[in-house]
């Protein structure tokens, strides 16, 4: 009896002990809730090397040239889907890593399907239930989630950054888009650089022919005519904060045919 009221004893105190103990180790808090570090804003330099290598001051695209780089190609794609924009960073890193991606995603979409004549004959080709256009096709990940470039546009940019000069900025390789600038978007140049393609845009006769009496504009303007008359604008506002030729809001304005023809040297 005394052997088993000592260890009656003994199991009793090891209990008080335990549980006296447990409280503070369940006070450590799990490795699962530790925040993770925000990442830096991504380095494009990699893209505007193969942009001034491969696209020309009129913004005409050499494919094939982008072919032979593919690998350097990739790894800047590579760069791009590791590293998702964070709330760390500035409007402008976000905005220029979007516009970066958008563009240098189309150009990987265009390879991935080259030779063709048109964007656009790349959605005949595709074989995805509900998906008709190219700019619906997920075919690219970024921070771990499928998007498409659509997403990019509507998703991200448009809705996010209320800025309606990105349409000067995005290219769906076509003619009648605007140039493909033969340099990387930057945040310490994207205000400049968006303005420079708002002037290159409008005063380029082949997208936008504007005289005193009468504006023929891109389908931009028609496309997108909610983005460009909110906030108290007009699209005869914007034609004026670019064009060296200026209009009214009384001024006929008509829309250009689209030239989808493919954008390539």
């Amino acid at each position: 009896m005394k052997k088993n009221a000592f260890v009656f004893l003994a199991t009793s105190a090891f209990a008080v002990v335990a549980t006296a103990v447990a409280p503070a180790r369940a006070a450590v808090p799990s490795r699962a809730v530790v925040a993770p570090v925000a990442t830096a804003a991504v380095d494009h330099s990699a893209f505007d090397k193969l942009l001034k290598k491969h696209v020309s001051d009129k913004g005409l695209v050499d494919y094939k040239g982008f072919k032979a780089d593919e690998k350097a190609f990739n790894q800047y794609l590579d760069l791009l889907s590791k590293n998702k924009p964070g709330s760390n960073w500035s409007k402008q890193e976000q905005m220029a890593f979007w516009i970066n991606a958008y563009n240098a995603y189309t150009i990987r979409l265009i390879l991935d399907h080259y030779p063709v004549e048109s964007i656009k004959d790349i959605g005949s080709k595709i074989k995805i239930p509900f998906v008709t256009t190219p700019w619906a096709i997920k075919f690219f990940s970024i921070g771990g989630e499928k998007m498409s470039l659509d997403n990019i546009e509507h998703g991200t940019l448009r809705k996010k950054y209320d800025d309606p000069r990105i349409h000067f900025a995005l290219v769906c390789a076509s003619m009648s888009c605007p140039r493909l600038r033969n340099e990387a978007y930057t945040a310490a140049k994207l205000d400049a650089q968006l303005d420079d393609q708002g002037r290159d845009f409008l005063n380029n006769p082949a997208k936008n022919k504007i005289t005193k009496s009468s504006a023929q504009l891109s389908k931009y303007f028609d496309w997108y005519k909610g983005d460009w008359t909110k906030n108290g604008q007009s699209v005869a506002k914007w034609v004026n904060k670019y064009s060296t030729t200026k209009i009214d809001e009384k001024t006929p304005i008509s829309y250009l045919d689209y030239n989808w023809k493919l954008n390539q040297q």
